[in-house]
């Protein structure tokens, strides 16, 4: 048995004409940097998400340093963002010369916890970064209410969660603006670096658009410090296919979770199966759950053939590179799932046979 955590073979075999004759017009007409088919790609995902502005760009991480510069950030500034993702959010803080603020996580969802917000905001703080993680959004309802009260901007980083939905609304239409990321493994993902910024917010959709490209109004005319942060037409070309399959591929995600949470939730105890938020949709970027002797469970898969993934086996407060302020932050929720996390192989492609070995041998494993 050969199980591969992501098959993203599959998936191409099923938009190999397509796909590569999407590619092929792009080598015809040469314009490989910001061709026709990036607007494309962005009225298509502008029209998926619900939102009025979309901006493309090189990769997720861009993407949140690109929001950071448009709002103003300055050095000496807070962000606040959960103590427990994936390293680039908090990293971009730092890059602007920001302060991270980090905040623990709702033990339920892994995602920021609204109830611990509100006693890290202060006069400094000028921007919030909740990361939906694993697929669910974030409690943006209850982050958006703490930030307007104190009239902070919020920016959800949706790299994870692209697909998913909060009382009806996508994930990239939550917050005033938003970023997610189309690395390939992503549930939305092309076939390298990608990344877009999602507002209906017409200046600020203008000012993203300038930092993309040095920070020009026009050629050679800068009117603010940029970067090179454009997404290549190639890449734009692949996720217009890949979208228009991207509907039934979130569904199947849906289907392929429930029914592992119907066959672990007899050991919820011992499995700890995903919650989900009541009015929210998860589009499942990792299957997790959270066991007490993950060592021991991850090898007994791994006798069984079954891949797993650990996302993530350190909280970012106690990463090296913020090893200064480790002892700033007490936060034991973030701490504990870093301690018993793992994920199981998902994507839409999967066979019932294959479904049905990773139950058996998770039941078996515990």
């Amino acid at each position: 048995m050969n199980i591969p955590f992501i098959d993203l073979k599959t998936q191409y075999r099923a938009l190999e004409k397509p796909i590569n004759e999407r590619i092929q017009n792009v080598l015809n007409h040469g314009q490989y940097i910001m061709g026709p088919e990036v607007a494309e790609c962005e009225k298509a995902l502008s029209d998926y998400v619900g939102i009025k502005h979309t901006i493309t760009c090189g990769n997720g991480t861009d993407a949140i340093l690109m929001v950071m510069m448009a709002l103003g950030i300055k050095p000496g500034d807070e962000v606040i963002t959960t103590g427990f993702s994936f390293f680039a959010a908090a990293e971009m803080i730092s890059l602007a010369h920001a302060v991270p603020i980090f905040v623990d996580i709702d033990p339920k969802t892994y995602n920021l916890d609204p109830l611990k917000l509100e006693a890290a905001i202060t006069p400094k703080t000028k921007l919030i970064i909740p990361v939906s993680l694993f697929g669910q959004p974030a409690d943006c309802t209850a982050i958006n209410k703490i930030a307007e009260k104190h009239k902070i901007p919020v920016m959800e980083d949706a790299a994870q969660s692209f697909g998913g939905e909060l009382n009806g609304k996508k994930s990239g239409n939550l917050t005033t603006v938003s970023t997610t990321s189309f690395f390939p493994a992503k549930p939305l993902g092309c076939y390298g670096d990608g990344g877009a910024i999602f507002t209906s917010d017409d200046s600020l959709a203008n000012i993203l658009k300038q930092i993309r490209t040095h920070g020009d109004a026009s050629r050679y005319e800068h009117v603010r410090i940029g970067l090179n942060g454009r997404m290549d037409t190639l890449q734009c070309a692949i996720l217009i296919e890949k979208l228009k399959r991207f509907p039934w591929e979130v569904n199947k995600r849906h289907e392929i979770a429930m029914r592992f949470t119907e066959a672990f939730i007899k050991q919820e105890k011992k499995l700890n199966p995903p919650v989900i938020m009541k009015g929210a949709k998860s589009v499942y970027a990792q299957y997790t759950l959270w066991v007490e002797d993950r060592s021991a469970f991850q090898n007994k898969l791994k006798e069984k053939g079954i891949p797993t993934s650990i996302h993530y086996p350190r909280a970012i407060h106690h990463q090296e590179a913020y090893r200064e302020v480790k002892e700033k932050f007490r936060l034991p929720h973030c701490e504990d799932a870093a301690r018993g996390v793992i994920s199981l192989p998902m994507y839409p492609d999967m066979s019932w046979e294959t479904q049905k070995n990773i139950i058996d041998a998770v039941l078996s494993a515990i």
